[in-house]
């Protein structure tokens, strides 16, 4: 008597950032049947997303398809959908399409800007985790020095003011030089009075002495610092 084919567990893997992609991986190619669950079909280096938001780079060179990184394992199924639930009793994931049933799950949805407390400031200032962040940024930005082009009155204030002492400082300064250095230094001057911090030290995620050294270039700068 031939014994019943063994049911593959099945595995449900809801995001496709680092924690999501890096579990696939993983689990790609064995005895599992697999689904990745994302609101888009791309993984997103989030790392570089300030390079895209600051014309650095393009949204193609920091997304890469999911279903083309985990392309050579049959027994995943990449679906591009948004989990609208989960009933952990059932154990079903619902989207507003299908519901799919699971004997694992792993939710790596990632996390979502923070204001530092301030949430009214969202309303004028995007968040940089998505591509559509970034995009929307970058039209700010560039469009920001557009007008301060136009601006004949070398006392007029660029309409533009930043928040943090991060990396995108960097990268805004090399497109200040792409406009004239009138336009330059009124970005500049508005950029470096009006820089924040929501913790003790700027680049609080490096090493303690490359944010001492950004500091003592803050100061110089006589720009002040709140949290």
């Amino acid at each position: 008597m031939q014994s019943p084919a063994r049911k593959q567990p099945q595995v449900i893997i809801v995001g496709a950032g680092f924690g999501g992609l890096e579990a696939a991986k993983k689990l790609a190619c064995e005895d599992v049947r697999l689904r990745v669950i994302d609101r888009t079909n791309y993984h997103l280096f989030q790392p570089l997303l300030y390079q895209v938001a600051t014309a650095a780079l393009s949204p193609a060179d920091i997304a890469a398809p999911v279903r083309a990184i985990l392309s050579k394992c049959k027994n995943v199924e990449v679906i591009l959908a948004e989990v609208e639930s989960v009933d952990v009793e059932a154990r079903k994931v619902r989207t507003k399409e299908r519901v799919f049933d699971y004997d694992y799950l792993i939710l790596a949805t990632g996390a979502r800007h923070s204001y530092f407390g301030h949430d009214e400031w969202e309303k004028l200032a995007p968040g940089l985790k998505s591509l559509e962040d970034a995009v929307e940024l970058r039209r700010r930005i560039l469009l920001a020095f557009e007008y301060a082009e136009k601006i004949e009155d070398e006392a007029a204030p660029v309409p533009a003011r930043r928040v943090s002492a991060g990396l995108v400082r960097e990268r805004a300064k090399t497109i200040a030089r792409a406009w004239r250095r009138s336009a330059h230094e009124r970005a500049r001057d508005e950029h470096y009075r009006g820089r924040c911090a929501s913790g003790p030290r700027i680049y609080s995620v490096s090493r303690e002495n490359l944010g001492g050294r950004q500091h003592c270039v803050v100061r110089r700068k006589n720009a002040q610092r709140t949290g």
